[in-house]
């Protein structure tokens, strides 16, 4: 029984078809109850807690009103997507969000078939339902529903203006959600988020339409083979009356709407009112992000995804040894801060996290030189090559795995012009409890074949100030790539130096095996040969820092006097400093036996990075492992020294 004597109903619900069972006036209980367990496990178990917050009866109501999953619902930023996973059969495994071996952050087709599609990247879900509908169709499975739910600032991003202009000229039922909280992680931003708040529809005229277009239907005066004329006549009637053209009918998509997001009942009313209608349509709701957890309303920045917190205060739980090293993106923050003001010439840009990659510094310091462009990470990537084309020093952070999305844009319009843009990548590598699609380990085997590219990573905070400063003072485009969290130093303040491209340096002598690493993974090698060596193993270290232009220095030296090497880093070693090592030996006569480490050809799911670091054989321990194993199988084989023009022989029994 709850606390007011009714009897609990999240409990019995272990699937939609249990929701379904209940009466329309049950759903407010169970919206309450859904969003109640949603604060009671996400206050011990961090996650995204204002986006799902707000979707709590949108969420029941989808539920409710169609037959998933074979109705399929396809949800855009899976930070939205907490209440359907807990109704879609994870109540119970719920406590697991985000842990290693538990329930992803984000909807994935591999962990439930009520995730139609994977949500990890925002402005997708349009085109994924628009294939989705038509496919249907083609399937002559007429009866299927396809949904879009897209808000949380995903109607920023280019690709849902690209699925919204498709879907005007598809024959398709797509039915699109428009979720709109008037905000993203961070404050919305432009003239389309100005739109959507602004944005006046006559509910009357709604109703007053489609209660006479039924009717006509069913008078046969009109048809749906002429509905597209009849939308524009509709549409232009309307924007006469309401004295506002509808972005949204201005792609012959039919438009309901705002309505309010929390009542269960009246959203249960209008999806059951359109959701029988032919052609592309949009439901457009009003939500509160955090709804129902007050300190999340007041806000939504802080509680998008806040840790640990008192669920009964309010209060959020933070780390109390401040004695510790900063996080690289503060670090970051700071270092850029410092040289803008040296250099009135240097920008910032991101797209859309200003706050989680520490842009908001300069926000603070030189408003009008930081630039947040919205979810368009392309966009950002082009518009800094604008600002560089003419004269300024634009940094753009972007988050590695988003920066994905602009691949086109660094080649095209950066790389090709050799302008001066500084290219950070926040989050680079393993990123912990957000997962597959959220670890940045694909940028250094991506980037690595773009002509005039330097590429950089940081072993700690002092070489990122150094790296920064250096790309600063470059002449054409600069990558940095560094992890998400905690550095390794207390004291990083140093006086900014260069660091000339394509120079590593040695940190440890050896003569057995040489390693050689890059950005910070390179401290767990340092660790592992801490350990090995107390065993009496002799490993040389060598820092890389540059993947490009590689330090052939380096490489010749390890060449002539290394039979064995070992490539540490963190990405896919499939293209990257491993790739790289193999090639300039194999390129030069060199012979020796390569071992690379780094993240193997599969995607990595979420956990913990002390966790991820371990599965991947990242950590201290797991480095440590191979390089006894890789010595320990040269034992007792004889070889000849693998210089240059040498050949490696290992003399076996061939029998007779």
């Amino acid at each position: 029984m709850s606390s007011n004597g009714q009897e609990q109903l999240l409990q019995f619900i272990d699937s939609p078809d249990d929701l379904r069972k209940l009466s329309v006036g049950q759903l407010d209980q169970v919206c309450a109850e859904l969003r109640r367990y949603i604060i009671d496990i996400l206050s011990e178990k961090p996650g995204h807690l204002g986006a799902s917050l707000g979707t709590v009866e949108l969420t029941v109501a989808l539920h409710y009103v169609f037959r998933t999953p074979y109705d399929r619902i396809v949800w855009d930023v899976g930070h939205q997507a907490y209440g359907h996973k807990i109704l879609t059969g994870r109540r119970d495994a719920f406590h697991t969000l985000r842990q290693f071996n538990g329930i992803s952050g984000f909807p994935n087709p591999a962990e439930s078939e009520y995730d139609a599609f994977i949500a990890g990247h925002a402005s997708n879900s349009i085109s994924a339902a628009l294939g989705m509908s038509i496919a249907s169709e083609i399937k002559q499975e007429t009866d299927r529903h396809v949904i879009a739910v897209i808000g949380d600032g995903a109607m920023t991003g280019g690709l849902a203006y690209e699925g919204l202009n498709n879907a005007s000229c598809s024959p398709n039922n797509i039915l699109i959600i428009l979720n709109d909280n008037d905000m993203a992680i961070d404050q919305s931003v432009g003239g389309l988020s100005k739109y959507l708040v602004n944005i006046t529809t006559s509910q009357t005229y709604n109703r007053i339409r489609f209660n006479l277009y039924q009717k006509l239907l069913k008078l046969n005066i009109i048809s749906e083979n002429r509905r597209e004329n009849i939308l524009r006549f509709n549409n232009s009637l309307k924007a006469l009356i309401n004295r506002q053209h509808n972005l949204f009918e201005g792609f012959s998509i039919r438009y309901f709407g705002p309505v309010d997001g929390h009542n269960v009942v009246d959203l249960v009313r209008k999806l059951n009112d359109i959701r029988h209608m032919k052609g592309p349509k949009l439901l457009h709701i009003k939500t509160k992000k955090g709804k129902g957890f007050r300190p999340a309303e007041i806000s939504a920045v802080e509680w998008h995804a806040p840790g640990k917190f008192n669920k009964e205060t309010g209060q959020r739980i933070l780390p109390q040894n401040l004695n510790e090293p900063q996080n690289y993106q503060d670090v970051f923050g700071h270092t850029l801060v410092e040289l803008a003001g040296k250099d009135s010439r240097i920008m910032g840009v991101t797209p859309a996290m200003p706050t989680g990659c520490s842009m908001i510094f300069l926000m603070k310091a030189f408003p009008e030189r930081a630039f947040d462009v919205g979810i368009a990470e392309g966009h950002a990537v082009t518009f800094a090559a604008g600002l560089a084309k003419e004269g300024l020093i634009p940094f753009c952070n972007v988050y590695s795995s988003f920066m994905q999305r602009a691949y086109d844009q660094i080649i095209h319009d950066i790389a090709i012009q050799k302008l001066h843009v500084v290219l950070c990548l926040d989050r680079a590598g393993l990123v912990g409890e957000d997962g597959v699609t959220h670890h940045g380990v694909f940028d250094m085997a991506c980037l690595r074949p773009i002509p005039g590219l330097t590429i950089a990573s940081p072993l700690n905070e002092v070489d990122l100030r150094n790296l920064m400063y250096t790309g600063y003072c470059h002449s054409g485009p600069f990558v940095i790539r560094y992890p998400r969290g905690r550095g390794e130093l207390k004291d990083w303040q140093n006086k900014l130096e260069i660091m000339p491209p394509g120079k590593g340096r040695k940190l440890r002598e050896g003569d057995r095996l040489a390693l050689l690493s890059i950005g910070p993974v390179g401290n767990e090698a340092r660790k592992a040969i801490d350990a090995v060596e107390r065993e009496g193993y002799s490993v040389a270290h060598y820092d890389m820092i540059y993947l490009k232009p590689i330090d052939t220095g380096i490489l010749h030296e390890v060449g002539q006097q290394f039979r064995r090497v070992l490539t540490v880093e963190n990405g896919v070693v499939t293209g990257g400093l491993g790739s790289a090592v193999v090639e300039f030996m194999a390129e030069n006569g060199y012979t020796p036996q390569v071992k690379r480490i780094g993240i193997k050809d599969e995607f990595v799911e979420h956990g913990s990075i002390p966790e991820l670091y371990r599965q991947c054989g990242l950590d201290a321990a797991g480095i440590a492992a191979t390089v006894r194993e890789f010595l320990q199988s040269a034992d007792g084989t004889e070889t000849l020294a693998g210089k240059k023009g040498h050949h490696v022989f290992s003399f076996i029994n061939i029998p007779t």
